[in-house]
């Protein structure tokens, strides 16, 4: 078993590139495990399974199981309508002038950053009646995915058998920046070998980008986030979790080639129903190892972090209203991971959930070896995996703190090093450079870096000292120097305290005025290490360190899980190719499902939808108070509103934290819901999928148009979508 006592090891960090010896797992030992109540995800979608690619979708399940045709003309429509928000969320086109509907929740961080302190749209809503109204973001890309390019044969032929770790790695790394650049050179899109069923293909995917994009309506975060935190993940649920936005080129409004349409009514219960979006990532296809890695290692680390951080600002956004505004949407965020995280640590401590991957992943070893697809006695991929993760449990804090930054939460230091390796591998040639350094990432990462977001010191002090207390906390005290004499080393906290060395680096750096940025980013190496600024000379000092640990990682533990896990896709694909899809990558898939409601573990039955009525009946059970204070327009209009139509739905598609925002359509190709949610039940999805309380949750299409149109008088948009409908 892996433990964590990799902290009780870092008595001094040191960074050595050789290798060191790996235990081997016995063949046997990997047997036990694999009958024991420990997992492996089912090889074979069933129910309503499955987060299904454009380019190998699921015409034939959909045909068994709903007798619905999947046309290529309908993937289309849904494939060019969809589209990714680079802060981590889904939309779609839902008008022929680039009307974009996404969650309030991804909207939230877009949404503060147009605020001031005069004017807190974060609190108040907004809506632009005109268009020389609709607001222009700041920090945002949205893409929508053109086409998809099957590479894995060029980029398999890049690595042979007779290669190290790391000379596969730099293989790979090498042809999949070659290849990006060439697309985008040829096609002038956004470019991007994805990685799919963990090293089994490698696919292509090319997009159209807008920077350009501009607020039209979004509510009052108290109804966007209605019932706040204790209703998270919950249901039913009372939400108007929605907003919209317009793209734009070349300063008009976009025109899409397809966009989705409104439903007039609705989907019925028990109907068929799509998700398009970009769901974030899930584990399903880990091993039982990897799995016991996650649950004893990561998943209580990251927990700790977040709670922290969950503390640190929520004391923060109490000294002051202007305080709290400025960070609503990242506690929000915060809030919403712990809960999620606390959610899917809980399915992996679960005996229930075992119990099915247990089952499922005894189904798949023992077919494969009956069919001689696997071999029982010989080691194999499992035993790579597991040295890997040995190997990964001793770098995993040092990977963290450094190359992660968990030990420099600060906004000014991803700063500083994101201009020392801007500057370092722009002078490389592109096929080495690290991969988000790359020719097709550059200008983006440049970008974020110049963003005229106003750093407040005040809160970088806090984030920092707390940070560098973490890395303390966790190294016990050690230090390291990036000279291998220790003569003139620079050590992370330089002989002083964390509150110390915090406000020592704050002082010295002038980083938050854009055009130091600009003129540190236009440096040589040369020149930038020659730079007075102390943030800076603080991240040239430790960058050695997270580079070397980087690199350990992507030799040692990440490429050889990425040929094992190879070897294990090709089995399951193998075993019946036309349903297995691949674990979630933040590209854009395909789930389908059905509108129904379920039973919950105490046996109350929960219905399909909730109602707009249902939403005053909730506040008023909570006799109005925070996080249940509906705004005060809801009441204003009361009386117009049809109480009867439906607020929120839950349905079964597969769904996971990154479809926030995805359409819900019928199979028509027409918008019936919008994702913003999953119930607690679901979140074990990101190991396995199980229908039978797992519940996607929505926006009611019928709920928006009313609720916008009565409450918020947002004609404009109700027209523009009743004038796409027609």
């Amino acid at each position: 078993m892996i433990r964590t006592d990799s902290a009780s090891k870092l008595k001094t960090i040191q960074i050595q590139a050789s290798a060191t010896r790996r235990p081997t797992l016995p063949a046997l030992y990997i047997i036990a495990l694999t009958i024991t109540c420990f997992w492996f995800t089912s090889n074979f979608a069933t129910a309503d399974e499955g987060m299904w690619l454009f380019n190998s979708p699921p015409k034939q399940q959909l045909k068994e199981r709903y007798n619905y045709e999947l046309t290529d003309d309908f993937l289309d429509l849904l494939q060019k309508s969809s589209v990714r928000f680079s802060n981590g969320g889904s939309g779609s086109f839902v008008s022929p002038q680039g009307l974009v509907m996404t969650n309030h929740h991804v909207a939230l961080s877009l949404v503060e950053k147009l605020s001031t302190t005069e004017r807190d749209l974060v609190k108040s809503g907004y809506y632009a009646a005109r268009q020389e109204e609709e607001l222009k973001c700041r920090d945002i890309e949205l893409v929508m995915l053109d086409h998809i390019v099957n590479v894995t044969s060029q980029v398999n032929a890049a690595v042979t058998s007779e290669m190290t770790f790391e000379q596969a790695q730099n293989a790979r790394r090498s042809v999949m920046s070659r290849l990006e650049k060439e697309a985008a050179d040829a096609s002038g899109l956004k470019c991007e070998v994805v990685t799919l069923f963990q090293g089994g293909q490698y696919h292509l995917y090319c997009y159209k980008a807008f920077k350009d994009v501009r607020l039209v309506f979004a509510p009052e975060v108290a109804v966007g986030f209605f019932g706040g935190d204790p209703d998270n993940f919950e249901y039913p649920r009372y939400n108007l979790d929605v907003s919209f936005f317009r793209v734009y080129e070349n300063g008009e409004p976009y025109h899409p080639d397809r966009y989705l349409k409104w439903s007039e009514r609705g989907a019925a219960d028990g109907e068929l129903v799509f998700v398009s979006g970009h769901p974030g990532r899930t584990n399903r296809f880990d091993t039982p190892e990897h799995l016991l890695f996650q649950r004893d290692v990561y998943y209580p680390y990251y927990m700790n972090k977040l709670r922290r951080n969950e503390i640190l600002l929520a004391d923060y956004s109490e000294t002051g209203s202007e305080f709290a505004r400025a960070v609503s949407s990242e506690l929000f965020r915060l809030r919403n991971s712990r809960k999620n995280r606390t959610g899917i640590l809980a399915g992996l401590q679960s005996p229930a959930v075992f119990e099915k991957i247990s089952s499922d992943w005894q189904q798949f070893t023992s077919t494969a070896v009956e069919k001689k697809l696997l071999d029982a006695d010989a080691e194999g991929p499992e035993t790579t995996i597991y040295n890997a993760l040995v190997r990964w449990n001793e770098i995993f804090l040092i990977h963290e703190l450094f190359e992660n930054q968990a030990a420099f939460d600060s906004r000014l230091f991803k700063i500083a090093r994101g201009i020392v390796r801007c500057v370092t591998e722009s002078g490389k040639p592109n096929e080495s450079r690290l991969r988000e350094y790359r020719e097709t990432e550059l200008a983006s990462t440049k970008e974020k870096i110049l963003s005229p977001a106003v750093i407040d010191k005040r809160l970088e002090l806090l984030r920092l000292t707390d940070s560098l207390n973490l890395y303390l906390e966790l190294t016990q005290g050690a230090e390291y120097d990036d000279d291998e004499s220790g003569e003139e080393g620079y050590g992370v906290l330089g002989g002083f305290s964390p509150g110390e060395r915090a406000a020592q680096l704050l002082a010295g750096t002038q980083l938050d005025k854009l055009d130091v940025r600009t003129r540190h980013l236009n440096m040589s190496l040369e020149e930038l290490e020659e730079s007075d600024d102390l943030m800076i000379q603080f991240a040239l000092g430790v960058d050695p360190v997270a580079r070397d640990v980087r690199a350990l990682y992507e030799t040692e533990v990440a490429e050889p899980m990425r040929q094992a896990y190879a070897e294990l896709a090709k089995t399951r694909m193998r075993l019946d190719p036309r349903r297995t899809y691949p674990d979630a990558t933040f590209t854009l898939r395909l789930s389908y499902g059905k509108v129904a409601g379920y039973t919950s573990a105490s046996g109350e039955s929960i219905p399909a939808w909730t109602t707009i009525s249902g939403a005053y009946q909730h506040a008023r059970d909570h006799r109005l108070e925070p996080p249940y204070d509906l705004p005060e327009r809801w009441f204003d209009n009361e009386e117009q509103v049809n109480g009867e139509v439906p607020l929120n739905l839950v349905t079964t598609n597969d769904i996971i934290g990154g479809n926030s925002g995805s359409p819900l359509v019928n199979g028509k190709g027409e918008i019936v819901g919008l994702i913003f949610d999953g119930n607690l039940e679901s979140l074990s999805g990101n190991f396995v999928y199980t229908e039978q309380r797992a519940r996607a949750v929505s926006v009611h299409s019928s709920g928006i148009i009313e609720i916008i149109n009565r409450i918020y008088d947002a004609r404009r948009v109700v027209e523009e979508i009743d004038q796409a409908r027609n």
